[in-house]
């Protein structure tokens, strides 16, 4: 037991911090000098080991798909290119240094058959390059299949597997893998089933080894053993089947926090145990044989970070290259000229002439250019309104003035005043009552009101 925990780096540990959420993907290349971590912010971070400082900070910040939580990372077996998948339904490819080389195509929703559609048609849950052929990818989605893909033709798929089920109906597949030969890929079911296939001509989408209650819960996790011998899961239920490098979440009673657990391969029996986080779950891990370095992401909805477990003196590289590389102090001979920056397009002479309507408007705004007369200060024309006139026109004020029109239906009486043309009217009738003279009855007026009363 003490040999076997020497062998485990976890003497030092380093943490690559940058990211607002948890870190919820994790791929480091085959050299161990660049390591990926994807986010719950929708984003990719890329550290390089060699080209970063103790500050360690990330040399890249890259956003796949806007809004989509980045699920799983994967290299390429030459490390030139990295699969990205996110909870979109399009896997992306992208070159060493982060530039976008393609985005798979995605399908048809309405077509029932996912045989017959392009691509995926619902969000991706898991993907894995193959580990012996640089142009081959796999990728498993919420649509219920696997999909493998050649990197050269982003249009269409070259390969469709529907996992094996008890009755028709649309499981996600949660979790894919290949084996370290790239012959064989496995799936973990919604089902909780753990379905493999062989890679082989003339193969379909009957799995040759069909385990169907591998868990009791989502797999969250699948892995071959190097040498082909084992295949490791995990899931939400709570169980490790055939585990041997673990990250395990917080529980909410418990008083331990994240840690990374080492089972004996054997014995299947707890060899170490390391804390990693006291707030935080680990949520990916992967023990890099290379550079003899452990990772693990952790993080929550404020924060996320990538830890890095290393032991001086059995590591290589990796961690090791960027601690001992400090940032460069600032020396007192250190001078450094702040240059004049000249923007000729800042000059009125470059600047464009604004449009004639906005010139108009400004002049008719300017009350030199536009002539516009001064307006009494105070009195009854303030504001440029003749206010003596009670609001009537200008005419009829001038004529009420004057006399020649009197305003008396506010003082008499409207009938009195009607009842005085009525002597007028009878003696010397005009327009229509001539014509009706010989028919037209005698009008008989109604008593005023105050007669009556009286």
């Amino acid at each position: 037991d003490d040999e076997e925990m020497r062998r485990i780096p976890y003497s030092n540990e380093i943490v690559l911090r940058g990211h607002t959420k948890v870190v919820s993907a994790l791929a480091v290349d085959h050299s161990g000098s660049r390591v990926l971590s994807g986010s719950y912010d929708y984003t990719v971070r890329m550290y390089d080991f060699q080209g970063m400082t103790s500050k360690l900070q990330s040399f890249r910040q890259i956003e796949p798909s806007e809004g989509h939580q980045v699920r799983s990372l994967s290299w390429s077996p030459t490390a030139d290119k990295f699969l990205c998948v996110t909870g979109s339904a399009q896997a992306k490819i992208y070159d060493r240094d982060g530039l976008t080389l393609g985005e798979f195509v995605k399908g048809d929703m309405y077509i029932r058959d996912l045989k017959n559609t392009k691509g995926h048609i619902s969000g991706l849950t898991g993907g894995e390059w193959n580990p012996k052929s640089k142009e081959t990818i796999l990728t498993s989605s919420e649509d219920g299949s696997l999909r493998i893909w050649d990197v050269n033709d982003f249009k269409s798929q070259t390969q469709v597997v529907k996992p094996k089920l008890a009755r028709p109906a649309r499981v996600p597949v949660t979790a894919c893998a290949w084996n370290h030969d790239g012959k064989h890929i496995v799936a973990g079911v919604g089902d909780g089933s753990i379905q493999m296939w062989s890679i082989k001509p003339g193969w379909g989408s009957r799995p040759d080894i069909h385990v169907e209650k591998g868990h009791d819960d989502d797999i969250t996790g699948l892995k071959f053993s190097t040498d082909g011998q084992i295949l490791l899961s995990r899931s939400t239920d709570s169980t490790l089947k055939q585990l041997i490098l673990t990250g395990t979440s917080v529980e909410k009673e418990g008083r331990s926090g994240g840690l990374l657990c080492f089972f004996d391969r054997k014995k299947l029996e707890l060899v170490s145990r390391v804390g990693i986080s006291m707030t935080c779950s680990v949520v990916r891990c992967a023990w890099h044989p290379r550079i003899n370095q452990v990772f693990a992401t952790v993080g929550d909805k404020k924060e996320g970070g990538t830890h890095i477990l290393y032991d001086p003196s059995i590591s290589q590289r990796g961690a090791l290259v960027c601690v001992a590389r400090a940032p460069r102090k600032n020396s007192v001979d250190d001078y450094e000229v702040q240059p004049v920056i000249h923007n000729p397009h800042a000059l009125p002479l470059f600047r464009d002439q604004p449009s004639r309507k906005r010139q108009r408007e400004k002049i008719l705004k300017d009350p030199m250019k536009s002539h516009k007369p001064e307006l009494p200060v105070t009195g009854p024309g303030h504001g440029g309104r003749v206010g003596s006139t009670k609001g009537s026109l200008l005419t009829q004020y001038l004529l009420k003035q004057g006399g020649l029109i009197k305003e008396t239906w506010m003082e008499e009486d409207p009938r009195e005043a009607i009842l005085k043309y009525a002597d007028v009217a009878a003696k010397d009738p005009m327009y229509i009552a001539p014509a009706y003279a010989d028919t037209q009855p005698e009008p008989v007026f109604a008593k005023s009101d105050s007669e009556e009363e009286e």
